[in-house]
């Protein structure tokens, strides 16, 4: 059986023996000459299935302590992971600028028609959320789309199901976007019109300034609802002390 293959058996084996409980969450796997006697392969086939288990997250390998089998259980294939929005949008921040500047030079005409109408359909008062989140996702993906690079546009994709799919993800940006409607529109117009032009470098530029001017608005707003979360313990606080003196 080649090398390759067997390291993938091997992974699946022990996948499968700490998905019965024989190795619970948190515990320590047994070393690399254990394992490797029990499976009957070298050292060097444990080690490979260990990486493959440590990069789905199933275990984690600590330098020096060993390797251990991880607290929360890995996602499912096609299953999301929990991230932030902040994290998201530095992510979104990272592909779709590069996506635009790929798009600059290769753009069609069609595409940039589609472009305008989205931004005319983005300057409609009176659309609610869902709406908004719509037209912006194809406004997106039709830059991605457009950079001719299908793995661009699979990434893209898959960030805005976890723009849409997320909860929390969707929680913040609802109480980021509901106000920045005039804004947002300005951003998208000036990343139309450096497509427009074809300049790489301009489309980029305007990609990356939209998506860090969210991510500071998502900083201001956690502020905030820290803040007022703060207020309210606060409040409430001072309503039981008053209501303990009253009772002295």
């Amino acid at each position: 059986m080649a090398e390759r293959r067997l390291f993938q058996e091997v992974a699946d084996r022990i996948a499968g023996m700490i998905a019965e409980g024989v190795f619970p969450p948190g515990t320590r796997l047994p070393g690399e000459r254990e394992l490797a006697e029990q499976f009957d392969v070298s050292r060097v086939t444990i080690r490979e299935a260990e990486i493959a288990l440590q990069a789905t997250g199933v275990i984690r390998i600590k330098t020096g302590s060993g390797v251990y089998v991880s607290d929360t259980p890995a996602a499912k294939p096609g299953e999301l992971p929990a991230v932030s929005a902040f994290e998201l949008t530095e992510a979104r921040s990272l592909f779709e600028s590069e996506a635009a500047a790929l798009a600059a030079p290769i753009i069609s005409d069609d595409q940039i028609e589609v472009l305008d109408a989205l931004l005319k359909d983005m300057a409609e008062e009176g659309a609610d959320d869902d709406r908004i989140t719509e037209i912006d996702r194809a406004f997106h993906l039709t830059i991605a789309s457009a950079s001719g690079n299908r793995a661009i546009t699979h990434t893209v994709e898959t960030l805005w199901r976890m723009r849409t799919e997320i909860q929390d993800v969707r929680d913040t940006h609802k109480s980021v976007c509901h106000h920045d409607a005039s804004v947002r529109h300005r951003e998208h117009a000036a990343i139309v019109d450096a497509l427009r032009r074809r300049d790489s470098v301009a489309a980029r530029a305007a990609m990356r300034q939209h998506f860090s001017r969210l991510l500071e608005a998502m900083l201001d707003a956690t502020e905030q609802r820290e803040a007022q979360a703060l207020k309210l313990k606060s409040a409430a606080s001072r309503a039981r002390f008053l209501m303990s003196a009253q009772l002295v």
